[in-house]
Formats: structure tokens, sequence, C-alpha cells
């Protein structure tokens, strides 16, 4: 059977299963609100439960508390209601319950030690503060007492007592000889945690007379001292060693009791000799690495913010060589109460439930005690809505009248909780808080909140509708949180219009209005780059941005997160920044930030400014050789551009004093080299480093360096003989270098003989770079070396060379010189060799000398230059072939044989005559478009026929973007260099393929291709100028005209007679004069001229004359009105008549007609 006790928890279990409890209002923190809502007290700013004050201030105790009404305030002292009124000394502020207690009218601070409670009250309720214990510091005098001197054995231990007197709070001590000067500590002498001195052992060292234990008050802010100790030590020839024993704590165990939440200090101190080490363990575990700290030479442990966890035995061991010592602390880890679950203000409206939850814990487990009001629960008058369960109490269908402030009490042995908590009961209409009729611009398809803050009590249900049409907007897109806000989980453009948040209860209702503009983003849609630019070129960053067009919208540059000065360098567009003349200030991270008033976009660059490198600096010489030496520098700055090769260069001063030359390359992560040297030079070096960007400057130059002479370790290059007259042969070399001589006095041993006679050699010694052997025969061969010598002796010699002496004349001609197989370009030449003992030289070639008598082309002047062709052949029956010939030519050649210096006597000299070829092309083929319906073809005769001319054969057909049309074929007579095609219609365009025929075929062709339909406007005119009417109208205005300038003449001649300059008018040539048979007749070049008062353009088209009427009108074009009438106006042209002379015109132009008259 269950007991009464059963009973009651089943009933509370069935009670809050069937209980529905009401989520409690959160009042917002409106003004508004705040004004007119009543609220019962709440302690906001109170003392420390264990308040220590310095004597020698006034004791200030705070208690602060708001609500509405405004509260009362009133003490309770050592459990008694405290009369403030009474006490002159003790003031309330105003609107306040701090108490302030004053001493300058006497009294002692000690007087009002005790506990105090600060009740604060209005007519909903009482809050309580925190009982808070009051004492006054003290800093008491340590007592006077007669220390005898201590006498203590060398190598026993020792403890000096420091015993500080009893201070609130607890003074700080310290220990100090009387010169105030710390007394030394270390693993053998240290200060345990009670403030005694220790000495594991003592040695002759610590006699002193001055150790003189210091207390620190923190409040006074004084030091107490305590009477010196005297240490006298008896030493002995021999101290004995001893094992470990604990000084402090005594025993093999002990036990210690600490807190949660607070410091864990553990201490074992060891006498013995040697000092023992100390070393700590945990049974059962490890220690934990993260919260311990040894401190004081490993004999003391801590932990901080200790946990339950941390209890256990913990373990000292003390040792040293002779044994070791442990000892055992027992931690017991006890608790003061904490919260679990702190109680919360409460309101509810009207008819409500809810419930107040206190839950704590601790070590002992804490007892839970509840006040009504600063009373408690069981002497409170009942109320049939509040039922007390333990550490909740339960509140059903509470009702106005009903609020108080409610106290939770959780105590232990070792300290307690106090938690204040209001149950207010509230009814209040729905209200909106939130600013009326708000305009929300969001950006599109960005997720969007509109709010509609509103309170009432009882909580109000608040709907949204959307342009104030359909059911209320939840679901879907929409989502409507408790505190009123609309969700749209996407904004479109479709959900742009007003949106109306409604808020009912039972007490009313109320509305608010928000007005949405959905937006387009503002987004960089070209982004600066990361980008490297050189010193003193351009640097130019993109930012290009797209955003709604009605939003404004404003672009900002920024460098390494700083505004950029957009000063008179630096210039800003709107998609880019340009920075001109890059320095090494510019280099950074540039920021190009686009805001608009509702969102932003940004987009960053890093700059890197490249330079020349700096000059390699203390350039060091080391390691010095014969040939060689180490050269070190250090690098300068890069720049940003990695240095690639350092170039070491030289000056010598010896040679080409002040020129510095090139010596070596070396990668760019090398700073120590060493240098290959040649002999007898006195060096100094620099250093250039390259990067990417270029060369820097030359460091300063090394100091210098000479090395010592030697023989000549090169050979003179480029040894050669050869003849400058038939009877000698000049030895000539290239001289060696300057650092090639490797000493002074630099001379040439020259040796040469005949080749194949074994005759000795000749030798000459010369300082020249050449020499001259007289009196030889013509082109006999000889042996050649040399060798470099200077003071230091000979160098190498080199190998020997063959030479030849000089050459002379040929004396023999090539004989039967012949042609064979001729055709139109090519011949086939035969001829007998000569002797070649009389080419008197090196054979050369057989040279032929041919050119081109005439052309078989009646008329064609040609061109009668000489060319030259060689042929090498020592062969008994030598031919060649003579080619590049010009078709129907007669040609003339003959032959000599040659040597490198000479020619020898001709040949017999050839006549022949090349064949029938071929034509050239076509000089010129141009087609022009006359009307709509014509084309107009016009050649001219090729420059060279390579025959008779019989025909030109013309291709065409139709060209249609890539279809071609149908080939047709016309053929014309040679004297015939035009042809007009009518066209089907006018958009019809062809492709036309010239060439020339001789009898042996046709020539190279010539390729053109109709223009396009594109100057209509152009045919057009020309049209119009062929009818009838215009031609009409236009011989009356020249009629008018003329009659007027008539008239202006008469005028002008009154005055006097102005002279007339006349073009002359030069009779045209025919075209082409033609023989009787209807061939060319290819004239001179002077027959080939334009026509005079004509000027060929460089295509070939002949200029209008220089009497056109362009030149007479104001304009270069004719010009026309809409009707057809001419607008342009004649006027005399001077500047060109003025530079002709005074030459009469063969035909009379009517203004030449009107000064006739005159």
């Amino acid at each position: 059977m269950l007991g009464q006790d059963g009973h009651a928890v089943l009933a509370l279990v069935l009670m809050l299963l069937l209980w529905r409890e009401a989520a409690p209002i959160e009042v917002p923190q409106d003004p508004k609100i705040l004004q007119d809502l009543k609220q019962p007290p709440t302690i906001v700013k109170q003392s420390v439960k264990d308040y220590i004050v310095d004597p020698r201030d006034n004791i200030i105790i705070e208690c602060e508390a708001k609500g509405n009404p405004v509260p009362t305030f009133s003490w309770r002292r050592n459990g008694k209601f405290f009369n403030i009124g009474k006490d002159p000394r003790v003031t309330m502020r105003k609107r306040s319950g701090t108490l302030e207690i004053g001493f300058r009218s006497g009294g002692r601070p000690e007087d009002y030690e005790g506990e105090y409670q600060c009740f604060a009250t209005n007519d909903l309720g009482v809050a309580l503060s925190n009982k808070i214990l009051l004492r006054v510091s003290k800093a008491p005098l340590w007592p006077k007492e007669v220390l005898e001197p201590v006498m203590v054995t060398e190598g026993s231990p020792l403890v000096l007592p420091c015993n500080p007197p009893p201070g609130l709070p607890p003074p700080y001590t310290f220990w100090m000889n009387s010169g105030m000067v710390p007394i030394p500590q270390d693993k053998r002498v240290s200060m345990g945690l009670n403030g005694d001195l220790y000495f594991s052992n003592v040695l002759a060292k610590d006699a002193h007379t001055d150790y003189s234990c210091n207390a620190r008050f923190p409040f006074t802010h004084t030091i107490q001292q305590k009477n010196p100790f005297t240490l006298r030590v008896q030493t002995s020839r021999k101290v004995a060693e001893s094992t470990p024993n604990f000084l402090s704590p005594s025993g093999s165990e002990s036990t210690k009791m600490v807190l949660r939440d607070e410091k864990l200090l553990l201490e074992c101190i060891a006498a013995g000799l040697p000092t023992p080490t100390v070393k700590w363990f945990k049974k059962g575990g490890d220690l934990p690495a993260r919260k311990v700290k040894f401190e004081n030479y490993n004999k003391t442990l801590k932990i901080i913010n200790v946990s339950e966890e941390d209890a256990g035995e913990y373990v000292c061991m003390a040792n040293n060589h002779l044994g070791s010592i442990r000892h055992s602390i027992f931690v017991q880890v006890k608790a003061a109460p904490y919260w679990l679950d702190k109680p919360t203000n409460l309101v509810l409206a009207p008819d409500e439930n809810g419930r107040l939850v206190c839950r704590a814990n601790g070590n002992p487990k804490p007892n839970i005690q509840w006040l009504i009001n600063g009373q408690p629960v069981e002497s409170s008058p009942p109320n049939p809505s509040r039922q007390e369960l333990g550490d909740t109490i339960i509140f059903r269908s509470v009702q106005m009248g009903s609020s108080a402030v409610y106290q939770c009490n959780a105590s232990n042995q070792h300290g307690y909780l106090l938690a204040n908590a209001f149950v207010s009961v509230l009814d209040m209409p729905p209200r909106m808080l939130g600013p009326k009729n708000q305009l929300i611009k969001v950006i599109e398809n960005n997720r969007t909140f509109l709010d509609c803050p509103f309170f009432g009590s009882p909580l109000p249900e608040l709907r949204w509708f959307k342009n104030g049409q359909g059911s209320g907007l939840d679901g879907g897109q929409y989502r409507v949180y408790i505190n009123g806000t609309l969700e749209i989980k996407r904004a479109r453009a479709e959900d742009e219009g007003t949106y109306t948040c409604l808020a009912n209860s039972i007490l009313g209702s109320a509305e608010n209005q928000v007005r949405l503009e959905v937006k387009e983003p503002t987004r960089i849609v070209r982004a600066p780059e990361h980008q490297s630019a050189i010193r003193g070129s351009t640097a130019r960053f993109n930012c290009k941005v797209k955003s709604d067009p009605t939003l404004p919208i404003t672009v900002t540059w920024t460098k390494d997160d700083k505004p950029l000065n957009m000063g008179w360098r630096l210039r800003k567009d709107e998609e880019s920044l340009t920075i001109p003349n890059v320095n090494e200030g510019d280099e950074g991270t540039y920021s190009c930030t686009v805001k608009s008033e509702i969102d932003q976009d940004s987009a960053s660059a890093r700059l890197t400014v490249l330079d020349r490198p700096d000059p390699p600096i203390d350039l060091d010489l080391s390691d010095p050789a014969a040939r060689s030496i180490r050269l070190t520098w250090i690098p300068g700055n890069d720049h940003r551009s990695p240095v690639t090769q350092f170039l070491v260069q030289f000056e010598e001063n010896r040679w080409e004093p002040g020129r510095w030359q090139n010596l070596s390359t070396y990668p760019g992560d090398l700073n120590s080299v060493i240098l290959q040297l040649a002999p007898f030079v006195n060096y100094q070096f620099r250093v250039i480093a390259i990067n990417s960007v270029g060369q820097s400057k030359p460091s300063r130059p090394s100091l210098r360096y000479k090395t010592s002479g030697a023989a000549p370790d090169a050979i003179p290059k480029g040894l050669r003989g050869w003849g400058s007259k038939k009877d000698n042969m000049e030895i000539s070399w290239e001289p060696l270098l300057d650092l090639e001589r490797n000493g002074p006095n630099l001379r040439y041993n020259v040796w040469w003989r005949r080749k194949e006679l074994e005759e000795e050699w000749n030798n000459v010694t010369t300082m020249e770079s050449k020499y001259v052997v007289q009196n030889t025969e013509t082109y006999v061969p000889y042996e050649i070396k040399i060798q470099a010598m200077n003071e230091f002796g000979p160098g190498p010699e080199s190998n020997v060379v063959t030479g030849y002496s000089g050459e002379d004349k040929p004396t023999d001609a090539p004989t039967d010189l012949q042609m064979s197989k001729v055709d139109d370009t090519t011949a086939h030449i035969h001829w007998k060799p000569v002797d070649l003992n009389s080419v008197q030289g090196e054979f050369k070639e057989y040279r032929l000398y041919y050119w081109r008598e005439s052309s078989l082309v009646p008329g064609l002047v040609v061109s009668k230059e000489k060319k030259t062709k060689g042929f090498y052949s020592t062969v008994a029956g030598p031919s060649g072939i003579l080619s590049d010939l010009v078709p129907y030519s007669k040609y003339k050649m003959f032959m000599v044989v040659a040597n490198n210096r000479f020619e020898g006597p001709p040949s017999n000299t050839v006549e022949f005559t090349t064949k029938e070829g071929v034509p050239d092309a076509p000089r010129f083929f141009r087609i022009n478009r006359r009307s709509f319906d014509t084309i107009h073809l016009q050649w001219d005769k090729p420059l060279e026929p390579n025959g008779i001319l019989i025909a030109y054969q013309l291709k065409y057909h139709t060209v249609n973007g890539s279809r071609v049309g149908h080939t047709q074929l016309e053929t014309f007579y040679p004297n015939v260099t035009d042809f007009s095609l009518r066209l089907p219609d006018r958009s019809t365009r062809y492709k036309f393929f010239l060439s020339a025929r001789t009898t042996v075929g046709a020539g190279e062709v010539f390729a053109e291709e109709s223009p396009h339909f594109a100057n209509e406007a152009y045919i057009d005119q020309v049209d119009i100028a062929t009818q009838g009417w215009f031609i009409g109208l236009m011989c009356a205005i020249a009629l008018i005209i003329l009659i007027l300038l008539i008239v202006c003449f008469i005028k002008r001649s009154r005055g006097g007679k102005y002279p007339v300059r006349d073009k002359k008018d030069l009779p045209l040539d025919p075209v082409d004069q033609k023989d009787q048979d209807g061939s060319f007749d290819y004239h001179s070049d002077e027959d080939n001229k334009p026509l005079q008062g004509s000027q060929t353009s460089l295509d070939g088209n002949v200029k209008e004359s220089d009497d056109s009427l362009v030149d007479y009108g104001e304009g270069g074009d004719g010009q026309f009105n809409e009707d057809g009438s001419f607008i342009g106006q004649y006027t005399v042209k001077k500047d060109k008549d003025e530079t002709e002379g005074n030459e009469s015109s063969e035909a009379t132009s009517p203004v030449n007609a009107i000064y006739s008259l005159a």
C-alpha cells in the first residue's frame, strides 16, 4: 500500500500531466510600455556578501532596485529593523537604498559591524538583497618578544616560525634581511604556506643575524616586521648525510577540505642531506595537466577551479640518493550551494498558468526555502491559485492582484544563495511598438524579414496580409515568428507591395503596415585583379558595377583598409582606378567598395610594385691565388622581383683604364664566387644585380687585386699566308688581346718554309700582326706557324697551316665556246678547258659573260646589261646550262678563266637566239561600272610578250557567295584592249581571268572581280545627267551665267584691262598605233608616256585633266539641288593659272571669248 507521501507524489504527477502551462509573457523594453506597466521591485545592485571595509573610509552598503511604482527601501541589521533616522551618522541616498555611514563627527567603524539586509518595496511586492556581513579591516601589531639566537648544526634541518598576527583579511608574508633584501629561496630554503621559513639542511653560509618575517596588510597598505632571528651554525669537518623526512606536513598522511570552484594548495617540505627532490602523484588516476601547477620548487601543488573529480588521495614523495619518504593527503571537495535552475520573473495574463522553479546543488545538498515578499510561505496569506511543491511553485488561473515577489533561499553549512523572482499579473490591450507605415527595401532573392513588434496581455494573435487582401500569410515561402516577424524566404519582384500585420486579443486589436520594395542586387561584375607593375608604369584596377537603377550608389576605394586620397595623381572614373607613375608607396591591397542604401559589395586586389634591384654592397676579396680570387657581396633589396643573375664586371688600369668589362654571370642565389683571372692584370671588381625589371646600378668597386705575370697561354688566331703581289706572301694573324698578353714586351715568333721541299724553317720575331715574305715564286705553297712570347717566356706554338704566295693573270683563254639545245629560257654551253698551270693562281671558275642584244619583237627596246655566271669544272669536256633567259631574244656571250685576283683573256664570242615563249600577264586590268547594266573592261599589252601576240583570251563566270556560275570565253585580236559586258541585272557580279597568247600558248593570267553594287548614287547622277530635260536646264543656266559675265566684264573693263593667261590644250595621241597587219608596235618609253595635261595615279588610272570644271568650282564635286538644278558657281582658278606661261589656247574657252569681245 502507498503511504500518505506516495499518494501526494502520484497526485502531483497526474496534475503535471493534465495541466497545461501558458508561456510566460516577455515584456519588451519599450519606453512607452514600461512607462505604463506596473512591475514589482527587482534588486539590480547590492554589496558583496562578505563585505570588508577600510576603517579610514566611510562605509557604503549598496542596494539599488527598480520597479513601477518606484520602490521604497528599508534595512535589517542582525535580523532586526534598522532605524536609519535615529542614527545621525547613517544616511540613505535618494531614490536608492544605498547606505552611507560617515565618521566625521566621531564614532567607531567597529560599532557598525554586523549582518545587513535590504528590502525594496512597492505596491506589488517586496524584494530582498543578500545578507551582507559587514566587517572592518584589522591590521594588528606584532607582539613584542625577545628571540634567542638559534643554534643549529651544519647539515641539520631548521624551521624559523613566522606566526603573523591575525588580520582581516589575512596578511601576505615574506622574509627579508635588515637591508630590506629578500632572503634568497631555492630548492633547499623556501617559505611555506603558513609563512614559516624552512631549511631542508643548514649550511655554514646560512649564519646571519637578520632573518626577519614581514606581514603586509592589503587594506591599510602597511607592513609589520617581526624581530629578526639570529642564526648560528656549528660547523664540522665532515657533515653527515641524512635520509629525507617531512618538515611539513607531519606524519604519513593528512586531510584537506576545499570548496568547489576555489583554489587547492597542497604542500610537502622535506628535510635531508643532500636536499631531497619532491614529486607528486594521484592514486587511481593522473594529475589533471590543464589545471595543475607546481610552485615553490615543486613543493606546492596548485589546482585552480576545483571540481568534484579533483577529490582523492594525493601523494608527495621526497627522495635523495639515501632513500625516499611518502606522505598521503586525502582531499575532500565540498560545495556551497550553486544554481541549477535559478527562478526568473514571471509575467502572466489573468486566468493563465505558470510556475517558478528553484533548483540548486551543493555538498552537502542545500535546503530550499521559499519566501513571499520577504516572509516565509507558511506565514503568508493563503492563495488558492498557488501551490508549493518542494523547489517548484505552481500557479493556476491567476487573477489580478496576485502580483508578488518570491524569494528562493538555498543554503547549507558552507553558504547560501538568495534569488528574487516576481510574479506579475498583467492585462493590456494589443499595442504596435514599431514605426508606422515603414518602407523596407530589400535585395532580390535574399531572405527578408518584415518586423512587426507588438505587445499585449494576454498575448495577442498576430496575422499578416498582403495588399489588404486574402487570408493570413503563413506557409510556403512565408513564415510568421512568435515575435511578429514575417519571413519571406526568397524575395522576388512579385513580392513587392503593402503588408499589414494585425494583432488581436480579447481586449482589442492593433495593426501596422510595411511597404516592401524588391531591388536588384548591387554587384561588382568586373573585379580588380592582382597585378605587378614596374615602378614608373601605370597600374589600373577595374571595378565595373551593376546595380538597381532606382538605387543611388557610391564607389569608394581603400588601400590597406584605409581611405584612399584621390589627389592630383590618382584618377578614378566610373569603372576603374588608375595609378600613373607607380612608386613603392603605392604597393598594397586596393579594395573597391560599392554601396547602396541597402546592400554593398566589395572586391580587393593587391598591387605589387616591381623595381630594379638595389646594387650589392660590402664587396670583399678573399682566398687569393695566382689566377683566382673569391669575391663575396651582400645583395641589395630586390624590390619584390627576385634577383635572377649577378653580373661581375672588372676594370684594369694597364691597358684600358676606366673601362668596365663583363667578366662572368652567376645565378641569383649566390653571393660568393671564385673568379678566374688572367695573369699580369691589376683588377678591381663591381657587381650588378639583375631581375625581371632590369639591372641595378653597379656596386661600389672592390679593392684592387694584381695577378702575377706568366708566359702567354693563347695562340694567335687567324694565321694565314696570301700574296698581295705575284712575288710575295703576307703572313697575318690576329694579335693577342690585352688580357691574353700575360706579361710585358709581347712579341710573335713566325716560321715559314716551302711546302714539300723539307727545307729549313725561316724565322722572324716581330711585334706587329703581319710579316711580308718577299721575292717568292708565283703561287707556291708555304708551311707557316706562329708563337707568342713575353718577358716571362714563350707560349705554345700554333699548328702548321698552308699559305700561298701571290697570283698573276691567267695566260690562256677557253676555246671553242658553243651552244646546244637552246629553248625559250635555257641554253646548253660547251667549251674546251685551259691548262690549269696557265691560271697562275688558285683556279676559281670559268666565268661566262652574256647579255641580251635585242628582242625579236619589233619595236621592243631591251637592256643590254651584261650578266655573269660562274662554272667550276676541272673535267676534260666541261659544259653547263645557262638559265633565266628571256624568250624570243638575241643573246651574245664569251667566257674567261678566273683565279682569286685576275681574269684571263676572253674566248670567242657566240651569238644565239631563244625560242618564242608564252607572254607575261597584261600590264594592267581594270574593271569599271559605268551604268546599272554595263561593265567596262580595260587592259594593256604585257611588258614582255615573249613572242608575237596573236590574241587575248578572257574567261569569266558569275559569283554568288561560294557558288560559281558557268564559265564563258571571249577571244580578242591583239589590238583590242577593252570590252563591255551587259549585265542581266544590277546585282550580278563576275570574276574575270585575262591572259595574252602567242603561238606557243596562253601566258600568265590576270584575275579580277567586278566591284560590288555600292555606288548607286553616282550611277543615278549619271543617268539624270543624260536626261533631255536636265540638259536643257543646264544650257539655260549656262546662258544666264554667260550674260551675267558679259555685263560684269563690260562694267569692269571701264576701269582698265587685265591680262588673261590661257591654258594650252594639247591634242590627244591615239591610244594605240597599229601596224597594217593589226599587230601592236612596241614603242620606246617616250611613246608610252601619259597624255600631256593628265597625271597617272599610283594604281595606273588617269586623273582628270587640269581643265576640269572642278577646278573652277568652290568645291571638289559638282552639286545639285533636289530638283536637279546645278548649284555650283564658276570661279576663275587662280593659283594654278598664275604659275603657267602666257601660252595661247588653241581651243578658246567661253571666258576667253568674253575677254576677246572686250
